[in-house]
């Protein structure tokens, strides 16, 4: 499935019943999800973000176009942030298995039927902008709204589609397509604009312009043409002003982080705290707009432990939880992760999986008359508590007193551990996701020559799955024998018996597994692929059980009385 994301600017953050109408007329395209919805009184600008496949985004983005005409008079629009339409700004971004190219095609489909069936004036910008010299947002908007009656008429700046005339209620509207952006505000303890855009002119990427002597008062250096000399700022792909929020009562920061693997939102903060103590500032928190990939928050929890040298090796919730602190994104209101990280958002609403559930739920659940749960999701859950024990036993050793030089040692340790335990606790839902695959594939109908033939295809192809499920379950899970060795022989003596019990476990899901890639394999036609998978996994079992028989005679041995 081919996913776009469009985040499209509306020119309107406080009448919240023109709000619901524009995203109901966007909602109203079936197989769009709508991720958020974040008005905004000062700017009076409301930023909405939802998904879809391609030509569902291009429908929903259009009725939302659409319905913003009828309802915001741009006459009457004022707000802190710069705009020029109803529709300020509607850009489209690939998120899976569509490429920039092809988002840029769908941005210039919407950007036609927009300027043809609405009347309103559109350009393009980022991808979809083939002229280099109008392909800026900031530059194509300079002027705003009440400057683009006289800029529209400009030879050079013709639009791209639609007529030429601004639109005198709705304005004119940029449409293009880009890298996921990050919106994120810096809070400052100053209520002074000039200060925050001082820091905004050292940490953007544009930096400011460059002067004789003072750098406020001081002449303007040009260059042999006549042009400003800019200085550019210390952040690569970051765009940010300053601005007082009456709202919070703040001056803050307010950047666009157009590549968050250029500069992710960590470091940003960081340096935007350096440059706002060097002018006696500091930064009180911080504040997301719209949504963010979880990456994105992984990474900066990492990133703040590791400055206290703690070890990385906890859960994703712990990681967001640190970043989230670290960088005070709870500041201004609650920082609900299901409604703001993408991923969660694109799995909201889904049947709950088996990890998900409490301990006597999933208990029950296997238990039950049902088949599956079986013993191949029970294999990876059991490969799963080894890798978690063996990350625990890692954690303790970071931190025990008197081993702190070991910090980064255990870190790397638990940091494995976490990696093996999500990676099988994904199995334990991909075991019974194909074993049900294989009773769908049984169930398909068979009245015809053409139909067996494909109920055939689905059930070998169902069948190699189940036996590719369990083999994954069974090499991840041996992987944590590795893990629990190294804690056994040099992490934290008072837990070595932990590490003890997820050799034991490891041993369980490994041979779990081997059970199960044995019994699918026998419904398999490949024969080959099968005594080739076969033999491997054998040849694990062995290494395991001797692994096993290795491992818990030493811990015997520092555990004898």
């Amino acid at each position: 499935m081919q996913l776009i994301e469009c985040v499209p600017n509306f020119s309107e953050g406080n009448d919240l019943t023109i709000i619901k109408q524009i995203t109901n007329a966007i909602e109203s395209v079936e197989g769009i999800k709508l991720l958020n919805v974040d008005p905004g009184k000062a700017t009076n600008r409301t930023v909405v973000t939802f998904v879809g496949e391609p030509i569902q985004v291009i429908e929903a983005a259009y009725r939302g176009i659409s319905k913003a005409k009828e309802l915001i008079n741009m006459r009457m629009h004022t707000g802190e942030h710069p705009r020029m339409g109803a529709t300020d700004v509607c850009p489209l971004i690939p998120i899976a298995n569509i490429t920039m190219e092809e988002t840029a095609r769908y941005a210039k489909q919407l950007a036609e039927r927009v300027g043809n069936d609405l009347s309103i004036a559109v350009y393009l910008y980022e991808a979809a902008q083939t002229k280099k010299e109008r392909n800026n947002l900031s530059v194509i908007r300079a002027g705003e709204y009440e400057g683009f009656f006289k800029k529209i008429t400009l030879p050079e700046w013709k639009p791209d589609f639609g007529p030429t005339e601004h639109h005198i209620t709705a304005g004119s509207t940029v449409i293009g397509a880009r890298d996921f952006l990050v919106a994120f505000n810096i809070n400052l303890n100053t209520t002074s604009v000039r200060r925050a855009n001082s820091i905004a002119f050292d940490v953007r990427e544009a930096g400011r312009v460059k002067r004789e002597g003072n750098p406020i008062t001081g002449k303007i250096v040009t260059d042999e043409n006549g042009k400003p000399v800019s200085v550019a700022g210390t952040l690569k792909s970051v765009k940010a002003i300053g601005w007082f929020i009456e709202e919070y009562g703040v001056a803050q920061i307010s950047m666009n982080l157009t590549n968050v693997n250029v500069t992710p939102v960590h470091v940003a903060f960081d340096e935007v705290c350096a440059k706002a103590q060097a002018r006696g500032i500091r930064v009180t928190g911080s504040e997301l707009v719209g949504v963010i990939p979880l990456k994105s928050l992984t990474d900066a929890g990492k990133y703040f432990l590791e400055k206290q040298q703690r070890s990385l090796g906890v859960s994703e919730q712990e990681l967001i939880r640190i970043a989230v602190k670290s960088m005070g994104l709870d500041a201004l209101g609650p920082f609900n992760a299901q409604e703001r990280i993408i991923e969660y958002m694109l799995n909201a609403g889904k049947n709950a999986p088996l990890v998900k559930m409490n301990l006597v739920a999933f208990a029950n659940e296997t238990a039950s008359e049902s088949p599956a749960p079986g013993g191949g999701s029970i294999a990876a859950y059991m490969g799963a508590l080894a890798a978690s024990l063996g990350a625990m036993v890692a954690n303790l050793s970071s931190h025990k007193a008197g081993w702190d030089e070991r910090w980064k040692e255990f870190s790397n340790h638990a940091t494995l551990g976490q990696e093996l335990k999500d990676k099988l606790l994904n199995l334990v839902d991909e075991d019974t996701n194909s074993f049900n695959q294989i009773m769908n594939a049984f169930a398909m109908p068979k009245n015809s020559d053409e139909e067996k033939t494909q109920r055939t295809q689905a059930i070998q192809a169902a069948t190699k799955h189940a036996i590719d499920v369990p083999m994954e379950t069974l090499k991840a899970s041996f992987a944590t024998f590795a893990l629990a060795e190294a804690m056994i022989k040099t992490g934290n003596p008072n837990s070595v018996t932990d590490a003890g019990v997820a050799v034991l476990a490891a041993r369980a899901a490994v041979i779990g597994a081997y059970f199960n890639i044995k019994v699918n394999a026998s419904s398999y036609n490949d024969k080959p692929y099968v005594n080739a998978i076969i033999a491997e996994a054998t040849n694990y079992v062995t290494l395991a059980k001797a692994k096993e028989e290795e491992l818990t005679a030493l811990v015997e041995e520092k555990i004898s009385i």
